[in-house]
């Protein structure tokens, strides 16, 4: 497809017809127009219907590139280089500056959602977004993700003042995950959102494969009733969860128990407190990460726990990791060879090697990442060790986050840090310093002492003999490159 000898083809939104001109025109129930005022007072459905609402949505059938919106929606993966029907035609319409741009983005997590232009497309911009890889195992985790998508891509287009957009299903079929599930996800993110920013956005458009809209008729009306008969024979079909406010799911396991007394407690021991302070958070796969949740409850609590409370609750938690380390299947990370154990060294301590130019941060799932650190490390932290940290030829796309960091540092067992012996931080460049620096100063404690910087490989080798240590190549090759052949020396600029 050409896409400068295909301007025809484009659709002009503003001539689709919306959801609510789609309805079938049928005359409201008898006993809803006889008993209008009991039936919205007791049967009316948490989607009640609105006009206003249903008159910015639209159904199309059609390829999402195709729409005149200010913006449409693209589907991909973390590297934004997914070959998808979607991704393919907005690619080919858009043309090769869209990839151009795309390089500059330098990827895109799960759930969040990235802007470019339009280029050749009729739409001014391109929303890019990644979709969750669905597992039934972590179903709960996936709805959020997917919620977040919808949620992000509205925003970014309320803050960017856009009229309208046009969304294609963001759960592609190469992500697994089920049709149904994902539509009513999609339906209510938009309504909630519809609901409070509406004045806003002036369209939002569904664009729909032939399989794909016939599951969407099917769900609309759920959430977008277009009659009050409509709304009324659609509550006994709405999910148990229809999420909160937004349209997010909830998670039980995240909501705060209140006790009818509180603060009858003085019977009660130290650790019982703590088990019903801490009661939500369970074994759930959502206690983790993505917003430090234990972190933040300590930060409430811990005016009222003793220290050994405290070190109880994340041993707990860190316990909770090992164990998603030790079931979950972390064989992508594995093969990056990012992270692996070689010789010892001058003192018999393992040597743990990590090279940063194989750590892709925009493209891997960081939260896994952290995951096979856990299950690597857990039975090399309980004796003395060394790291051997290769910053050589990393790029921006390689670089650790501080954020990332200090929650694996704060996850981990304390048995991580007292063993530390110290951290080799190989070939820095100026900028890397400046952030170690910074790090250790200021955002965690007791580590600034154990990193060493080491500008070529010589000074590595008074700590740790290179027969010890299984080099990349292309170390070897810089180092060579920048510093000469190395030899033995007695002599060390390393303070150890």
């Amino acid at each position: 497809m050409d896409p400068l000898g295909a301007p025809s083809q484009f659709v002009d939104v503003d001539a689709l017809q919306s959801w609510m001109d789609m309805c079938n025109g049928e005359p409201p129930h008898s006993l809803i127009s006889e008993r209008r005022d009991v039936v919205e007072e007791v049967l009316r459905s948490p989607f009640p219907y609105r006009r206003d609402i249903n008159a910015k949505v639209i159904l199309w059938k059609g390829d999402v590139a195709l729409l005149g919106c200010t913006a449409i929606v693209n589907t991909s993966n973390e590297a934004l280089t997914d070959k998808n029907p979607v991704s393919d035609s907005i690619f080919n319409y858009a043309g090769p500056e869209l990839l151009e741009e795309l390089l500059k983005l330098k990827g895109c997590r799960t759930g969040e959602a990235k802007l470019t232009k339009g280029f050749n497309l009729a739409a001014r911009y391109i929303i890019h977004t990644v979709g969750p890889k669905y597992k039934a195992k972590y179903r709960t985790a996936a709805e959020s993700s997917l919620h977040s998508c919808y949620r992000n891509a509205l925003q970014l287009a309320k803050e960017e003042g856009m009229s309208s957009v046009g969304f294609c299903v963001i759960s592609s079929l190469k992500r697994c995950y089920p049709l149904e599930d994902a539509t009513h996800i999609a339906l209510r993110t938009v309504r909630r959102f519809l609901e409070v920013h509406g004045e806003t956005i002036e369209k939002v458009v569904f664009a729909v494969t032939e399989q794909e809209e016939t599951v969407y008729r099917k769900l609309m009306p759920l959430y977008f009733p277009r009659t009050l008969e409509e709304e009324w024979a659609s509550l006994q079909y709405l999910p148990g969860d229809i999420g909160n406010a937004e349209g997010e799911p909830v998670v039980p396991e995240r909501q705060i128990r209140i006790c009818e007394k509180p603060g009858l407690h003085e019977d009660d021991s130290e650790d019982e407190k703590l088990e019903q302070d801490l009661s939500f958070i369970g074994s759930h796969a959502f206690a983790r990460m993505e917003d430090d949740v234990d972190k933040q409850r300590r930060l409430i609590i811990q005016g009222q726990l003793s220290d050994a409370a405290l070190q109880k609750q994340h041993l707990r938690n860190y316990n909770r990791w090992l164990n998603r380390a030790r079931t979950e299947d972390l064989s992508d990370i594995a093969a990056l060879r990012a992270l692996y154990q070689t010789g010892v060294d001058n003192c018999g301590r393992t040597v743990m090697v990590v090279v940063g130019r194989n750590i892709p941060v925009t493209i891997i799932d960081m939260e896994k990442a952290l995951l096979y650190f856990i299950h690597v490390m857990d039975h090399i932290a309980v004796k003395e060790y060394v790291i051997v940290y290769f910053h050589t030829l990393t790029g921006e796309h390689n670089h650790l986050d501080s954020d990332f960091l200090k929650k694996m540092y704060d996850i981990v067992d304390i048995k991580y840090k007292k063993n530390l012996r110290a951290l080799y931080f190989v070939h820095p460049t100026f900028r890397s310093k400046v952030s170690t620096w910074f790090f250790t100063t200021f955002t965690v404690s007791g580590l600034k002492d154990k990193v060493h910087q080491v500008e070529r490989l010589q000074q590595l080798f008074a700590a740790i003999s290179p027969e010890q240590i299984d080099f990349p190549p292309f170390v070897l090759e810089y180092d060579a490159r920048e510093n000469g052949p190395y030899y033995q020396s007695r002599h060390s600029s390393l303070d150890l």
